[in-house]
């Protein structure tokens, strides 16, 4: 009976920690899309499941543990938010699976992704033939992205109202992403001095941008670092 009534005060407690754990590092550690993520899920759940059952291993080392790794996910997560670089080291990068309807088989050997798995997750997305498909993007949570060709997408009502406009559409080119200039992104067309002279035109300098981004159709789209915003939908 003492074990009984042990095994259930800690698996109390687990959960009671947990749950503070959840709510301390936010909304990404109830998120399993990327290899940062996967690797807590994984090693959380093992802790605490040794945490609530398994009497034979001390509660209090136990509870250090999990501590420590919560810790480190929270200075990582720091870390991650002031450095693109280290973010991408802990979380990877999509990769382009196809590029203007051609499909990159260099980058699938890379990532060890097989044509059946590219045309099983299209036929997922209700495509099943290859040639509709422009772009084509493995994200780092595994979900293949999808632009397909333009006469392939749906009628929307801006195609319907604007007529002249270009049939050419791109994969989106990121200029600055959390504030830091994409150096390989910028080529002879959207040149650094194009950018700044853009953002000269609208009276912004560059460390007012948070991301600025040259969308499908050309067109570029840029995000302040201060949004001005009184009242966010999403506050914390």
């Amino acid at each position: 009976m003492e074990h009984i009534l042990t095994s259930i005060l800690r698996t109390c407690a687990a959960y009671i920690i947990l749950l503070f754990a959840s709510f301390w590092l936010g909304k990404q550690m109830n998120s399993g899309n990327n290899h940062h993520n996967f690797a807590l899920a994984i090693t959380v759940g093992s802790i605490i499941a040794n945490l609530g059952f398994d009497t034979n291993l001390k509660f209090f080392p136990m509870l250090a543990s999990f501590l420590a790794l919560i810790l480190m996910y929270f200075f990582c997560s720091i870390i991650s938010l002031k450095s693109r670089r280290f973010r991408i080291w802990i979380s990877g990068e999509p990769t382009v699976i196809i590029e203007n309807g051609k499909i990159l088989d260099k980058n699938m050997r890379k990532i060890r992704y097989s044509l059946d798995d590219l045309l099983q997750q299209l036929r997922e997305q209700g495509i099943f033939d290859l040639f509709e498909v422009e772009y084509a993007i493995l994200e780092v949570s595994g979900k293949l992205s999808v632009m397909k060709k333009k006469n392939y997408q749906s009628v929307s009502k801006m195609d319907v109202n604007v007529t002249g406009m270009s049939s050419l559409i791109h994969l989106p080119r990121e200029l600055v992403m959390d504030g830091v200039e994409v150096e390989k992104n910028f080529n002879s067309v959207y040149t650094r001095k194009w950018l700044e002279q853009e953002l000269s035109g609208r009276n912004l300098q560059m460390k007012d941008i948070q991301y600025a981004v040259i969308s499908s159709t050309g067109t570029l789209f840029i995000d302040l670092l201060d949004d001005q915003l009184e009242s966010p939908l999403d506050r914390e």
